[in-house]
């Protein structure tokens, strides 16, 4: 049975019995159901279903009304809470007191009733008392009975909302480690702290020789596996393969334990215990295994592979690809984040750009800056439009999810990648005609395997993003708002071969500012903090810094307009000129929201 975090919706108003309470009592709950309509209409959860929200209740007029309140709100899976007001309340005897609910205050601006001065006397309160709020406040004054929600009050709420509910999906998950450290990388190095403190996830490992357990003991659902063979096999052609040509060394050919006929069924059975793994099977209980058809609670997870595993066995890349993806053989379903290289970074950069973007979140090797001089130089052309001043080479070892193809569309025709909701035959058709499976490069990968091949085809709208870990600062979040750009047919081929062309390729050119970090795309690949990035499909930028704020992660880095720039209230009394500085301090001073 699903049960999904709420918004709280707070009515709140001015207690006095003899006139005053009576005529705003009602206007007050019409405030609180039309903030909660608006959330249920316009939002969804990361598995499709619409936000829930829950109303007080009764009206808060005092501590006793807000107890009760508190109470209702504990039994019914409450996240967040949204308090709303027309009115003059009484500000530390009506305000949100749970340490763990994300809050947010939205009062009216009518001046015949100061439901703005109730706002700005409840942040008081929130900021002394150490409870961080988010201040919703139109900008325009509104008749004392207009009931509408003026536009930018309905972005504000919706912005909250959206990562509110962010931060709940994560809470009391699972981050499931398959593996352990692969080549030395640092985000591989799991931090349970990071995770408990800052995510509310807990951390899980299970060792790669539980897969194979269950590959030799059964432990999968025969019939799918049936059923997903056939499909691998009419909808996953093989590509070119890298290895042709080549001498294997003796310890490559030493090294292939399992036979090249045999890596497609092997990569199945890899991927559907993985899944399991992460989220359990009702399946494998009629079977006999009744602890394995648990699961680990997975909201997210990585498999180590490189090199224990892919040294001899069939690499991963298939699995980390499918599990990122919209859809598999089952047909459209949640996208999932899945680390290559158990970077585990990497895989929370993946999950909370998934959760606020909805769509499929793309795992890249941040490779090269190309500028236009050395493009002209390679390929004897300069390249135009979009990449004319430069692009990054967005590159994974051999797994990216099948959506960065751009080979879905809208109902326009045009190029994007969807929530999984959304996607329809058409689109998973599209997505697979635009990939092939190269046989892995034994370069990397002596065990063999497949890797996802595909070029992204379109421009489209995304977001790059990466957490790092920062001794003496703790979590930081870097993000870059651009597009995917298109090379004609030479020069990508040209550029790409001198990498690894079996593997997927997105040409990122992220949006310049002129200054710092962001004032061209050299410094942008200059300033990034670590080998790996994740991509989402749109301009999300605004609503990761609004859920890092929740979760108390300073942005050092990220090319946002200041009027899209959402944090709680109480950041202003760490500076005003300088954000970026005053989110650190502020991030420093509240500490992780789980400590």
């Amino acid at each position: 049975m699903k049960s999904h975090p709420r918004i709280g919706v707070r009515p709140v108003l001015d207690g006095r019995w003899g006139g005053t309470r009576e005529n705003v009592e009602n206007q007050t709950r019409r405030m609180a159901k039309a903030a909660a309509w608006l959330i249920t209409e316009s939002l969804r959860y990361s598995d499709g279903d619409p936000v829930e929200c829950i109303i007080s209740d009764e009206c808060i007029g005092g501590s006793e009304e807000a107890a009760r309140c508190a109470a209702q709100f504990e039994r019914s899976n409450v996240c967040a809470t949204l308090s709303v007001t027309p009115c003059w309340c009484y500000g530390s005897e009506t305000f949100d007191m749970n340490p763990h609910t994300v809050k947010a205050v939205w009062g009216l601006n009518a001046t015949e009733r100061p439901g703005a001065v109730y706002l700005q006397a409840v942040l008081a309160a929130h900021a002394q008392r150490g409870l961080p709020a988010f201040s919703i406040y139109s900008r325009d004054v509104q008749e004392k009975d207009d009931e509408q929600i003026s536009e930018d009050v309905r972005e504000k709420i919706l912005l909250f909302a959206r990562c509110a509910v962010a931060v709940g999906e994560m809470r009391n998950k699972s981050y499931v480690n398959i593996g352990s450290v692969s080549m030395g990388i640092a985000g591989s190095h799991c931090d349970p702290l990071f995770f408990q403190k800052y995510l509310g996830i807990r951390d899980e490992w299970v060792d790669m020789t539980e897969v194979l357990r269950r590959m030799v003991l059964g432990i999968y659902d025969p019939e799918e596996f049936e059923r997903a063979l056939n499909w691998t096999r009419e909808n996953c052609p093989e590509g070119f393969d890298p290895n042709t040509g080549k001498q294997l060394p003796e310890i490559v050919v030493r090294s292939r334990v399992v036979p090249k006929e045999k890596h497609w069924e092997f990569t199945i059975k890899h991927y559907m215990i993985v899944r399991d793994i992460l989220f359990g099977n009702p399946r494998l209980a009629k079977i006999g295994w009744k602890e394995e058809a648990l699961g680990r609670n997975g909201i997210a997870g990585g498999f180590q592979g490189q090199r224990m595993w892919s040294d001899w066995l069939p690499n991963a890349d298939f699995v980390e690809a499918i599990m990122a993806s919209t859809f598999d053989w089952n047909g459209p379903r949640q996208p999932t984040a899945f680390a290559t290289e158990n970077d585990t970074l990497n895989g929370v950069s993946m999950l909370l750009g998934t959760l606020v973007a909805q769509t499929a979140p793309c795992f890249h090797d941040v490779r090269t800056y190309w500028s236009p001089e050395a493009v002209e130089r390679v390929t004897g052309c300069a390249p135009e439009g979009l990449a004319g001043g430069g692009f990054i080479h967005l590159i994974n070892s051999g797994a990216t999810a099948l959506d960065a193809t751009g080979a879905s569309r809208d109902q326009s025709g045009e190029p994007v990648m969807k929530p999984f909701w959304k996607m329809n035959e058409r689109d998973v058709a599209a997505c697979l005609a635009a990939t092939d499976w190269c046989p892995a490069n034994t370069d990397s990968f002596r065990g063999g395997g497949y890797s996802s091949h595909f070029r992204t085809q379109a421009e489209m709208p995304v977001t790059m993003l990466r957490i790092n870990l920062v001794d003496g600062v703790g979590p930081v979040m870097q993000l870059a708002e651009g597009s995917t750009a298109v090379l004609d047919d030479s020069m990508h081929a040209a550029l790409d071969r001198r990498t690894d062309p079996s593997w997927p390729t997105t040409w990122f050119v992220p949006r310049t500012t002129g200054t710092g970090a962001f004032r061209d795309v050299y410094s942008v690949m200059s300033a990034w903090g670590a080998n790996h990035a994740v991509t989402v499909y749109g301009h999300v930028g605004d609503r990761l810094i609004t859920l890092c704020s929740m979760l108390r992660i300073p942005v050092s880095l990220h090319n946002i307009a200041e009027e899209r720039i959402f944090r709680p209230h109480c950041w202003g009394a760490f500076g005003t000129t300088d954000l970026e500085a005053a989110d650190l301090q502020a991030c420093r001073a509240y500490g992780p929201l789980y400590k």
